[in-house]
């Protein structure tokens, strides 16, 4: 981690109105890895934990999160129980542009660009962290990502999920086509606690404004738009689906891709049937009579996951055949482990998470300083009532039989 000194800054080639604000900023880190974004995670060399919090105007401080440094990574947890899962009404459009959401203007009744001056001028007064990026695993924008420098765990998310291009292996043509602000207190000063995202797209650049901490609005989702913009403008899509290769035991290969909402099952679909204790697997249970129907299976296909939530259909990929040819659109994957309430459950899941290749990002998982977060460990809203979102953000290349390449449907 180091400095970013204005001779660096020509590397990142960052737009105008960001180079006053870096300019401005007491201070500024640059991170080239993701080892860098887990140090300022937890806060520096030598810490294993940090309370992310933000002083507003009335002078009052609002803490946002707890983070602990573990054996297997890094556990975030948000202290309001709202902030633990994603807000569907969250995302406004900030331009005038064509769309089919809503405005920010229609919403709050008055204009962004407002707002968009308040948030540059609030983060000209801290200490910023930033970093390089390709979004869409390199078809998508030149991006960078501004933090302030204790939310050093949002960061890693967005990391973890796109990736992240050190300052010397930045190429001399690179010119950011995406910017990710993030100003977290605007939560409470703005908009009543709730969890707002905006897009600003112009001719040369597309914004984004995260003005909360939770990544699924905006490092997960929020990327996700970016691409939808990009490939509307180039005549490609970003497709909101997983999609696995099935080997069956005879070696046939089958490649299946589901495509549906948030929630609908899809990266279900890349995990192997969940056995009784005498391997049968429960069809299902009559929730009148209690009767329980099963099937004994005793060989399964072979899954090879290709993608979890969002597939970039890029043209490219086809290679001279007309049939649909994908390939993932993230490094990284947001993975809801709600249903993992006990050790067993999901052996392979397990154990990728509990003793990973690097370290990872759990959300949402009751963990301490120094100890190993385990998915089934999951924090509670309330006493009695756990938190239906737990997460971790697992890196690709650390999950077993995974497939780069691109396939087709």
């Amino acid at each position: 981690m180091t400095k970013l000194l204005n001779e660096e800054w020509k590397a990142l080639n960052p737009p105008a109105e960001l180079v006053e604000v870096l300019e401005a900023a007491p201070s500024v880190k640059v991170a080239s890895s993701v080892s860098d974004l887990l140090e300022l995670a937890c806060g520096g060399q030598g810490s294993d934990e940090l309370t992310v919090s933000y002083k507003l105007p009335d002078g009052s401080t609002v803490d946002e999160a707890q983070v602990a440094r573990v054996r297997n990574g890094v556990a975030a947890n948000y202290l309001d129980p709202y902030m633990r899962r994603r807000d569907p009404d969250c995302m406004v459009i900030g331009d005038d542009k064509a769309t089919d959401k809503k405005r920010f203007k229609d919403r709050f009744e008055y204009d962004f660009e407002i707002l968009r001056q308040e948030t540059f001028a609030w983060l000209k007064e801290q200490p910023l962290a930033l970093f390089a990026f390709k979004s869409g695993r390199g078809f998508g924008y030149d991006s960078i990502a501004v933090v302030p420098d204790n939310a050093g765990f949002f960061a890693l998310g967005l990391a973890l999920l796109q990736g992240i291009v050190a300052v010397e292996d930045l190429p001399k043509d690179f010119k950011p086509e995406g910017v990710i602000y993030t100003a977290p207190p605007f939560r409470h000063t703005h908009f009543n606690g709730k969890q707002v995202v905006v897009h600003r797209r112009s001719d040369s650049l597309h914004e984004m404004f995260s003005y909360n901490l939770y990544p699924g609005p905006s490092a997960k989702k929020g990327v996700y738009g970016m691409l939808l913009a990009q490939g509307e403008k180039e005549s490609w899509v970003t497709a909101h689906c997983s999609t696995v290769v099935v080997v069956t035991p005879y070696d046939n290969e089958l490649v299946l891709m589901h495509e549906g909402a948030s929630g609908g099952g899809k990266s279900e679909m890349l995990q192997r049937p969940h056995r009784m204790n005498d391997g049968r697997l429960l069809l299902g249970e009559n929730v009148v009579t209690g009767e329980k129907r099963y099937i004994e299976l005793p060989r399964t296909c072979e899954l090879r996951p290709v993608t979890v939530d969002m597939a970039l259909c890029h043209p490219s990929l086809r290679n001279g055949s007309r049939r649909l040819a994908l390939t993932d659109a993230e490094e990284g994957w947001f993975v809801r482990v709600d249903h993992i309430k006990e050790y067993g459950t999901d052996p392979d899941l397990e154990r990728v998470t509990a003793k990973p290749k690097r370290p990872i990002l759990f959300l949402n998982i009751d963990a301490v300083p120094g100890g190993r977060a385990m998915i089934w460990e999951h924090i509670e809203d309330e006493p009695g009532k756990p938190c239906p979102n737990p997460r971790v953000i697992l890196p690709r290349d650390i999950v077993p039989g995974v497939i780069d390449d691109p396939v087709e449907e």
